[in-house]
């Protein structure tokens, strides 16, 4: 690569997500030595030969750093695109990550959602629950955003109902909950940089290319 080659910047959703995705880049030749160094204290990881900088952010700031170019290219679920509401690109759905948004509650609730009355819904994803009551169901709600353990909504009587992540659902059924609608499979996604996918255009799109032999 030329002097004038100019970093690449990764922004990836820590934990398992991030450990997903380098695994994948891993395959396709891309690797970052420094990262696997888990006594690390570094935030910034480089990988000089291939210019390509790498960054943990928490989901849900990871669409901030890509609308706002600190990152050119992001992985993060699509629950939290949907919810951060960030302009980007979403050129890659990664496959891995699978799980559900549904709404969920106790039996007894599923009548409540047939009568459009007014009910209130407990959720970590306040604007995914008003897109799905207002504009898909056309049903007013009251909708408390919690951060916590959401299940708890409908148990101690918060909510009627809470929209949430469903993987198995054993956490549902654990505590006399079960899903009463789906709203949209989830899964990881990588989002780029509106202006890096003009400037960096080859790069990013022989990266994604590769990615997508990976996968299929």
């Amino acid at each position: 690569m030329s002097e004038e080659t100019r970093y690449l910047t990764f922004a990836l959703g820590k934990g398992r997500l991030a450990n997903k995705t380098l695994e994948l880049l891993e395959e396709i030749g891309i690797t970052c030595e420094e990262m696997k160094d888990k006594e690390s204290r570094k935030l910034i990881f480089v990988n000089e030969e291939q210019k390509l900088k790498f960054f943990l952010a928490k989901g849900p700031d990871v669409p901030t750093y890509v609308e706002y170019g600190a990152a050119d290219i992001g992985v993060v679920g699509k629950d939290t695109l949907l919810e951060e509401q960030r302009r980007a690109y979403e050129v890659l759905d990664l496959g891995f990550g699978k799980c559900r948004m549904c709404v969920c509650g106790p039996q007894s609730a599923k009548e409540l959602l047939q009568h459009h009355e007014m009910i209130r819904v407990a959720s970590k994803y306040p604007n995914i629950a008003k897109d799905y009551f207002y504009n898909k169901k056309h049903q007013t709600v009251d909708i408390i955003k919690l951060n916590g353990s959401v299940e708890l909504g409908p148990i101690v009587g918060l909510s009627d109902v809470i929209v949430d992540i469903v993987e198995t659902g054993s956490t549902l059924r654990e505590n006399g909950l079960e899903v009463l609608e789906e709203i949209c499979p989830l899964s990881a996604r990588m989002i780029v940089n509106q202006v890096s996918m003009k400037m960096e255009a080859e790069r990013i799109r022989k990266l994604i290319a590769q990615i997508k032999e990976r996968l299929s």
